[in-house]
């Protein structure tokens, strides 16, 4: 079957699609592939520095929400008392703990500690490339669906708010605009998507950007 039988069999940017993609990704393997993907190729030297520091492990679950021919992606805004990142635009994640046996655990263990989401309803997929922050966090990205009919409830301490933006939006290249500012007397390059009120930019916009370049692009 070619890949237009298939795209016909399911929409472009639906749940089932979104599956059979994550599962079979563009750009070859995983492992080491950070530097050729998302911000990183428009910060040459964020990785270098980055590997530099003394790096904690982290884990984000991306959510793909099956909604029939047209999936979303959860977001939450984070508290602005939060010692990093506050305010800004995320995925569930966080730090991976001695007792998460892989990144999925630790993934899947932070959203419902953050926003609720029952593991049942959760079916993670494959991983995407590592991303390098510079605020000494290796991130491992989770990709997963994620079937309706989950009720969040949201860790105050954590999480502002919670959204669902269109697969469709975020998989569009016209809506990934870029910024920079100077950040510890260096130049950064990201990328933004902005959605309604919603400002999406830095590590998550550089995950979403990636996601695009092995999956859609």
């Amino acid at each position: 079957m070619t890949l237009h039988d298939q795209t016909r069999r399911h929409p472009l940017f639906s749940a089932p699609e979104f599956r059979r993609r994550a599962l079979n990704q563009n750009g070859g393997p995983v492992a080491k592939a950070s530097r050729e993907h998302g911000d990183h190729l428009l910060n040459p030297t964020l990785v270098d520095i980055a590997v530099g520091l003394r790096l904690k492990d982290a884990a984000v679950l991306v959510p793909v929400v099956d909604d029939g021919d047209e999936a979303k992606v959860i977001l939450t805004q984070r508290t602005s008392n939060l010692r990093k990142h506050s305010g800004q635009i995320a995925f569930p994640g966080g730090g991976i703990d001695p007792d998460d046996h892989s990144p999925e655990v630790a993934a899947v263990r932070e959203a419902q500690e953050e926003i609720g989401l029952d593991p049942a309803y959760v079916e993670t997929l494959s991983r995407l490339p590592d991303y390098y922050a510079a605020t000494g966090f290796r991130i491992t990205p989770v990709l997963s669906v994620v079937k309706r009919g989950f009720e969040l409830k949201l860790n105050p301490t954590e999480v502002a708010a919670v959204f669902e933006v269109p697969l469709s939006f975020l998989m569009d290249e016209a809506n990934h605009q870029r910024g920079s500012r100077t950040w510890d007397g260096t130049e950064r390059h990201f990328y933004m998507m902005p959605y309604g009120d919603w400002h999406i930019w830095g590590i998550t916009a550089g995950i979403i950007r990636t996601l695009y370049e092995r999956l859609y692009r």
